[in-house]
């Protein structure tokens, strides 16, 4: 009988094998209501997905009983003769699934990735460049509030107002001007593809180190629905979740001569014990990202994206850049006579979750908007696919007209539930 099965004697852990049902009810209870939620609800928000079982399983394992400093083969406890291999496992997995020199699997987070690489390659006050945060980009490249604007001086370019495609003349012209010691690539909210290889020409006409935050497309990545910024980035750091559909959790790849630095800068510059139940879930993971099945998952994922987007275009909605290459899509909610807050309640309460997000050069605040980011890498995981995502935006579209009508909202609601029915969750 397992450890956990059994009732365990002594007077310190008297319910050390019950289930959680019984010995914490209030946190069940919650967990089956977000169990409910996941269900019964479209998630379009594009950072989201659903894990596989198998990669569940990983994170309740007994790896979580582990303490792992150091990397394998070299930690400072004992015991560690099991996680060396899953970690081992994780790590030459990453390296083969995107063709890689080097990998760091510990990382807690997308943000403690990118915060390890400027630790690796920049002192305090050195300049670097990356994409503006009202543009698309993210809070650890560079905003005021973040470690990454705080310790370094933050420049940014940004998209181009005639067509909102990322402006690579005035990137270079910002380059030349500022020499950064760091150029950063990627986005949180961009939906074109980026070019690599500009990036990587501006960075060496100026000397710069060249970063990658791949963190929304490095599922696509991995399956070649884009482009790929391992032959052109000294570094590429990512989440594992969002399109690559791992568990929480950060990634460093880079090349072999940053190996030691970029080590270093993880452990023990940032961070101490890994994670060793999520750096397994993440070793499962890569495993499932290197199978047909996953490749044509990132296909559908995109396929769905153009036609969500080409239905929200027919409903008179304008989409940012006019349209959609990868995961996702910004909505300008303008013609609508709604903002991004508002929409974002409205869409929550008929049971279809986003998030809202500014448009370039938006007029409304942060935490108003006039944008509404929709992605499907979580809707294509149950196994939606073109004629789900019309039917989705009629029923967003429905839902943000009707907004002020209860019956159309509760209607809404209904057909929702009855979609998600139809594509249940593994479980």
């Amino acid at each position: 009988m397992a450890i956990l099965e059994q009732e365990l004697p002594g007077r310190f852990a008297p319910n050390f094998g019950a289930p959680l049902s019984e010995v914490d009810p209030e946190v069940f209870d919650v967990i089956r209501e977000e169990d409910g939620r996941q269900h019964d609800k479209l998630e379009l928000i594009a950072s989201e997905n659903v894990v596989s079982r198998a990669v569940r399983e990983a994170q309740g394992s007994s790896l979580t009983n582990k303490y792992a400093e150091g990397y394998p083969g070299k930690r400072y406890y004992g015991g560690c003769e099991y996680v060396d291999v899953i970690e081992t496992l994780a790590i030459d997995r990453a390296k083969q699934l995107f063709g890689a020199e080097h990998a760091n699997v510990q990382p807690h987070s997308g943000a403690n990735a990118n915060m390890a690489v400027f630790f690796a390659t920049m002192k305090p006050g050195e300049t670097f460049l990356a994409l503006d945060l009202a543009q698309g980009g993210h809070l650890t490249h560079g905003s005021p509030v973040n470690f990454s604007g705080i310790l370094y001086n933050a420049v940014h370019y940004g998209v181009r107002a005639d067509n909102e495609r990322i402006d690579y003349d005035r990137m270079r012209e910002l380059a030349h001007e500022h020499k950064p010691r760091l150029l950063l690539g990627g986005a949180t909210v961009y939906p074109r593809i980026i070019d690599w290889q500009i990036m990587r020409e501006i960075a060496d006409e100026v000397g710069a180190v060249f970063l990658v935050d791949m963190s929304h497309i490095s599922g696509l990545v991995a399956a070649g629905e884009h482009p790929s910024p391992i032959p052109y980035a000294d570094f590429v750091t990512t989440t594992t979740h969002k399109t690559l559909r791992g568990p929480r959790g950060g990634m460093i790849l880079c090349k072999e001569g940053w190996a030691k630095a970029v080590d270093k800068a993880v452990f023990p510059g940032m961070q101490g014990g890994p994670l060793m139940h999520v750096i397994a879930a993440k070793a499962i993971s890569f495993k499932e990202a290197m199978t047909p099945e996953f490749n044509a998952y990132q296909a559908q994922i995109r396929k769905n994206a153009r036609a969500l987007a080409d239905a929200m275009t027919a409903h008179g909605y304008r989409l940012v850049s006019g349209g959609t290459d990868n995961h996702l899509m910004l909505v300008d909610l303008r013609a609508k006579k709604v903002n991004g807050k508002r929409a974002q309640e409205v869409l929550d309460e008929a049971g279809i979750t986003t998030n809202k997000n500014p448009i370039p050069n938006d007029p409304n605040p942060p935490f108003k908007t006039s944008g509404l980011r929709l992605g499907t890498p979580a809707v294509t995981t149950r196994g939606m696919a073109e004629g789900e995502m019309v039917q989705i935006a009629d029923l967003i579209d429905r839902a943000l007209v009707g907004r002020h009508d209860e019956g159309t909202l509760s209607a809404v609601r209904r057909e929702v539930k009855a979609l998600c029915d139809r594509f249940p969750l593994w479980g």
